[in-house]
């Protein structure tokens, strides 16, 4: 079995899944007819802005499930006004317990997509020393009524973070972590210490071999499993791997035509986390993972393909 959930008491503002982590404003190009090199312009007609970053795209994947799903982040003031964030509140997503900065702008990240992949550039200094949030009262008012806690950021430093783990351990919340493409955090000498804190831990396939510095993916799980109770790595279109209780579990992707990976990995954490929630076995949450992963990319922006709960169920049984 996957680690137990223990329901907290119930309140006007329970939400199974609490989302804590960055949130940007995304500008999307895409349908790129190449890469451009330095000092080169590349002309596209496909663009469009949409609410980014993990805690965004996992929330809203989550949320349009049917898991009841609350985030934690910090914008600034230019964020009331963004379709963007329009976009969560209309989705339900509780956004009460998130911090308005009076002088920083929201981060923002230009996304290039190409072929498949994408590349990234990103503004974000009102992310920095992101863990103070967890100290604010209407932070803690809100972890007191979940049931899981997704973390969608770098968590760096490891060691500003591990003690407010374990305190909402002790609470009996379960937690997870896609600490994403963070070299110091991946390189740093905490970071086993720093997993150890959690149920589940989604990397891709590099942030795995960064993490474990292991070449084949099956010696990075198993080294994975180690320091996290369930890891959970994210291999694209070969699908993904999974270790629990040193049994490895493999489901193959579910096939799409691509047209922008941004927030793929992030979609396939909303459909693990939202089957997960929904008391499923490991292989449906990786299938639910993969299938909301997929289809994430087939429109611009992570969080513009979303399903709902019925349909999802059909499109698993493929895999």
């Amino acid at each position: 079995m996957i680690p137990n959930v223990t329901a907290p008491a119930s309140a006007r503002n329970v939400r199974s899944l609490v989302v804590f982590g960055e949130f940007f404003l995304d500008l999307v190009f895409y349908e790129l007819p190449s890469v451009p090199k330095m000092g080169e312009e590349v002309k596209t007609r496909s663009f469009a802005e949409f609410p980014g970053g993990g805690v965004a795209t996992t929330a809203l994947v989550a949320s349009r499930l049917g898991t009841s799903t609350a985030i934690i982040t910090r914008i600034g003031r230019d964020a009331t006004s963004s379709p963007a964030w329009k976009t969560l509140i209309q989705s339900r997503i509780l956004v009460d317990a998130c911090e308005l900065h009076s002088r920083l702008p929201t981060a923002r990240s230009v996304c290039a997509a190409y072929d498949g992949d994408r590349m990234m550039i990103t503004y974000d200094a009102i992310n920095h020393n992101l863990e103070m949030l967890l100290m604010r009262r209407a932070v803690q008012r809100q972890l007191q009524h979940a049931k899981h806690v997704h973390f969608a950021c770098a968590l760096s430093p490891p060691r500003a973070w591990i003690a407010a783990l374990r305190k909402l351990r002790a609470r009996g919340l379960t937690l997870s972590a896609d600490i994403g493409w963070n070299p110091a955090t991946i390189g740093s000498p905490q970071l086993p210490f720093l997993l150890r804190e959690f149920d589940f831990a989604f990397p891709n396939e590099m942030e795995a071999r960064a993490m474990t510095g292991e070449k084949m993916i099956e010696k990075a799980a198993k080294k994975l499993a180690q320091w996290v109770r369930v890891p959970v790595i994210k291999l694209g279109r070969q699908g993904c791997i999974a270790v629990q209780h040193g049994r490895i579990v493999r489901v193959k992707s579910f096939s799409v035509s691509s047209v922008d990976a941004t927030g793929a990995g992030d979609a396939f954490n909303g459909g693990f986390l939202h089957a997960y929630l929904a008391g499923w076995s490991l292989e449906d949450c990786l299938r639910a993972g993969n299938v909301c992963g997929a289809l994430a990319t087939t429109r611009a922006g992570g969080s513009s393909a979303i399903l709902m709960r019925n349909r999802l169920r059909g499109l698993m049984k493929s895999l």
